[in-house]
């Protein structure tokens, strides 16, 4: 068997990131293969990854790259708080991030199989990254934004990703972009403007609001005008145009657009682990989950 120098695992950790010990046992296997070390180390972070597969990642980070004229908005989960903060998880972000915006896939499935600069797929670096770190990792979602010349973009971040928010302006600046990136961020608006609303959505609203009124015991002549009445109320809470301005509550957003002769014509929010059924755990059970590993 080939002896194993520490320089050999030195230059093995730096060319994948792997840990010491893995680094170690994977040139031990090859007996001092470099090359096969690296496939080693890779086909055990799918087995890790797969072994993973089952778990709850509903942290993680939002995060939003601007490039000239391109935005991608991206949601990358992890299975805990504590690992969002992980430097090479945001690494892996930035990765993400640069690749979605300069390969546009149609889709997170599609991502998962292009390659990267590297050689590697986005899947096996997403892998790469679950055998280093020790948990559950994905590319949850993404939204790339294109603009012209005369369009501004406007990112926000809340709780240091916790909320990512993009808006698209026509005239405007900078500055009104982000005003309005910041209430989408705060207000949650679901549709841009009420011809967005899906056909469906507004039925099921409408029978709800119906069947609330009808228990409430109104004549029925009188009900088609307390739903349509609700109906538009429940149209200016959803649609972003018409919610009151997070910073100007007597003026809605389109006035305050209007006000910066500029119009919205697209946003993009995520909001980290949204719609996700997540595991309670405590803080000390976390971080002994994080020991164990």
């Amino acid at each position: 068997m080939a002896a194993i120098s520490a320089k050999m695992v030195k230059e093995l950790r730096d060319l994948t990131g792997a840990g010491i010990m893995d680094c170690k046992r994977a040139l031990a296997e090859t007996e001092g293969d470099i090359k096969k070390a690296i496939d080693v180390l890779r086909e055990k972070g799918v087995a890790k990854a797969a072994k993973k597969s089952g778990r709850i990642a509903a942290e993680g980070l939002a995060e939003i790259k601007i490039d000239g004229n391109k935005a991608v908005a991206l949601e990358v989960n992890s299975e805990t708080d504590f690992v969002a903060k992980n430097a090479e998880f945001r690494q892996l972000i930035e990765t993400l991030a640069e690749h979605l915006l300069n390969q546009e896939p149609a889709d997170v499935e599609e991502a998962l199989k292009q390659n990267l600069a590297t050689g590697e797929t986005v899947a096996e670096h997403i892998n790469a990254a679950i055998a280093k770190i020790g948990e559950k990792l994905s590319l949850r979602r993404f939204t790339v934004l294109h603009k012209t010349d005369s369009e501004v973009f406007g990112a926000y971040l809340h709780m240091g990703g916790r909320i990512a928010a993009l808006t698209k302006l026509a005239g405007g600046d900078a500055e009104a972009a982000k005003d309005v990136a910041m209430h989408v961020a705060a207000i949650k608006p679901r549709y841009l403007t009420e011809k967005e609303i899906p056909v469906d959505v507004v039925a099921h609203e409408k029978e709800v609001l119906t069947q609330e009124a009808l228990g409430e015991g109104k004549p029925a002549n009188i009900v088609d005008k307390m739903v349509a009445g609700r109906l538009n109320k429940f149209f200016k809470e959803i649609c972003l145009v018409d919610q009151p301005f997070v910073k100007d509550g007597d003026i809605t957003v389109k006035n305050y657009l209007k006000s910066k002769n500029a119009e919205i014509s697209a946003f993009v929010r995520y909001e980290v682990g949204e719609g996700i059924e997540k595991k309670t755990e405590n803080f000390a059970e976390e971080v002994k989950a994080q020991m164990n590993q």
